[in-house]
């Protein structure tokens, strides 16, 4: 795009947030902190009317046009101010896949999640996969093939929900493509601002925004006392001294908590809403419960499947939190605060497992944790920047582990989304992982579907496929326990991409077998179940190399 033109935006800067400004300084070079997707559509898109069409879109959102912009002599914000040489084609590039493979699909993202932008620019890019196939399905008359794009967003831009309204506006409900403009959209950069009225501006905003978080603070602090002598007798005693040990208990390392080195893999996997909502109704739960206790379940075979005891250790998750309440989604920043969820780790009936889970969050909800997490946290917040640029690198190589994992439940549009008239079947989100915390997961549902991305340091989970199936055998098992079955109909195409994103598909827990050296069955499996277990493991079929993943990324070709 050339910016010599006519358009001119009104404001000439503004300012990151102090939160945005934490997670730019906590990134350092091979952890990146970005989120992401990978949404698969039908058929193919071409590559320039892409860029055609996404060009077009860049009026809707002009922070996409601007680059972080550090403060003078490290006093007051960040901001963001127009990059004068914007080019689009530096955010967006093509690559064709050899082989077509979801595999090979999961190896790119993988790779791409594992650079980190260039601060100079506006930090996002898309990247356009072509040649993936469509597993046998004809496609639009194009003989099932389909295309892919990858979302990369800084997370000082967007979290999880803005990256949702994004979507929204850059993808279209209408399955017909629209019209491209025929002229290219010219923007004229502002002149940016002397060294001594930015230095100023600078200072004054910085002021103005520190003097609004200790108000908000203060009223924060209010608001919750008064909430808490409203519903003080809501919060019985037993239960309060039964859980807060558990909130307050040094967090239990597992295998995948290990200092973060990189580079990264992604998996992902879909179960189907329709049934997560049969499940939640069924126990009188939340949709999020019934996530959490799957992905416990999911962690705690990943465990057992290596020969890692679970007896007695806590899960400590991090939940984030939507605190935008009725604005706008598409509102860029970060507008979240962070719960710690602590579950059982041990508990293997599913039923229980998720009265766990809500029990847990119910208590968190009474006990206001977001509310108290995100006064904690801005008031992190307000340290000078050039205090959070030399301790946030620093800090995410401490050996610290205050969460086992992050998991981010997203809730995504409920209709079918559309691309240049190609339809949107598939969206797997992305966490960025970092600290000791070297696998983290994300769940976006869209569309009547359940979309679970995890995303691991290749050296704490070198085998993060199997995460895949582990949470599609968690998911059959709570169904089963509380006598919800899938559709008839719907049940073959579920089976088939279970098949794709996992190398066997496993019937019963004893079809695990642990991988570690000197590994031992748990104390619940019998001698029948360990004959069964080895009359499976003749049967099933290897697993791929450990490398195949980074094999498969030499046979790239970029467009």
């Amino acid at each position: 795009m050339n910016l010599e033109g006519v358009v001119q935006h009104q404001e000439q800067s503004d300012r990151l947030s102090w939160g945005d400004t934490v997670f730019l300084h906590l990134e350092r070079e091979g952890m990146p902190l970005n989120v992401a997707s990978v949404c698969v559509f039908d058929g193919e898109i071409s590559f320039e009317d892409c860029i055609q069409f996404v060009e077009s879109k860049l009026p809707l959102l002009p922070r996409y046009l601007k680059r972080v912009v550090p403060s003078a002599f490290g006093f007051g914000l960040p901001s963001w101010e127009y990059d004068p040489e914007f080019d689009i084609r530096r955010h967006m590039s093509e690559v064709v896949l050899r082989h077509g493979t979801a595999t090979e699909l999961k190896a790119l993202a993988g790779k791409l999640f594992s650079k980190v932008m260039d601060r100079r620019h506006p930090l996002w890019d898309i990247t356009l996969v072509q040649g993936l196939k469509a597993r046998g399905l004809k496609v639009a008359g194009q003989k099932g093939k389909r295309s892919a794009l990858i979302f990369r967003l800084h997370h000082c831009l967007a979290d999880g929900i803005a990256g949702v309204g994004i979507m929204n506006l850059l993808l279209d409900a209408n399955p017909e493509a629209p019209r491209l403009p025929k002229a290219k959209l010219k923007f004229k950069v502002p002149k940016p601002p002397d060294p001594l009225t930015a230095l100023t501006t600078g200072f004054v905003d910085s002021y103005s925004e520190f003097v609004k978080r200790i108000l908000s603070a203060l009223t924060d602090l209010l608001n919750m006392a008064q909430r808490a002598g409203a519903n003080g007798g809501n919060l019985p005693t037993d239960e309060f001294a039964r859980l807060l040990p558990e909130l307050t208990a040094f967090t239990s390392r597992l295998r995948f908590n290990v200092l973060y080195r990189g580079p990264q893999k992604f998996a992902w996997t879909e179960i189907p809403l329709a049934e997560v909502k049969a499940i939640r109704h069924r126990c009188g739960t939340s949709v999020n419960d019934v996530i959490l206790a799957l992905v416990t379940a999911t962690v705690r075979r990943y465990c057992e499947l290596h020969g890692d005891p679970v007896r007695g250790k806590l899960l400590r998750i991090m939940v984030p939190v939507n605190l935008r309440g009725n604005g706008s989604a598409v509102e860029l920043g970060n507008r979240i605060s962070l719960v710690p969820v602590t579950i059982p780790l041990d508990i293997r009936q599913p039923k229980k497992l998720l009265k766990a889970a809500h029990k847990r969050t119910e208590f968190l909800k009474r006990v206001h944790a977001a509310e108290l997490v995100s006064l904690a946290g801005g008031l992190i917040g307000m340290f000078p920047s050039s205090l959070q640029a030399f301790v946030g690198p620093l800090a995410s190589q401490l050996p610290v582990t205050p969460f086992n994992l992050v998991c981010t439940n997203v809730p995504g549009p409920q209709f079918p989304l559309y691309l240049l008239g190609r339809k949107m079947v598939e969206c797997y989100p992305y966490v960025p992982v970092g600290g000791e915390m070297a696998v983290n997961c994300a769940i976006l549902s869209y569309n009547g579907g359940v979309y679970f991305g995890f995303s691991g340091d290749v050296h704490a989970a070198p085998d993060l496929h199997r995460m895949e199936r582990l949470l599609q055998q968690s998911f059959a098992e709570l169904g089963a326990a509380v006598g919800v079955k899938p559709p008839q109909k719907k049940q073959a195409g579920r089976k088939s991409r279970a098949r794709s994103a996992a190398t066997a598909p496993l019937k019963t827990e004893s079809d695990v077998a642990p991988i570690s050296a000197g590994a031992t069955s748990s104390p619940e499996s019998s001698s029948a179940e360990s004959k069964a277990q080895e009359s499976n493991e003749s049967k099933r079929q290897p697993e791929p190399a450990p490398k195949e993943q980074e094999t498969l990324l030499a046979q790239f070709h970029v467009a």
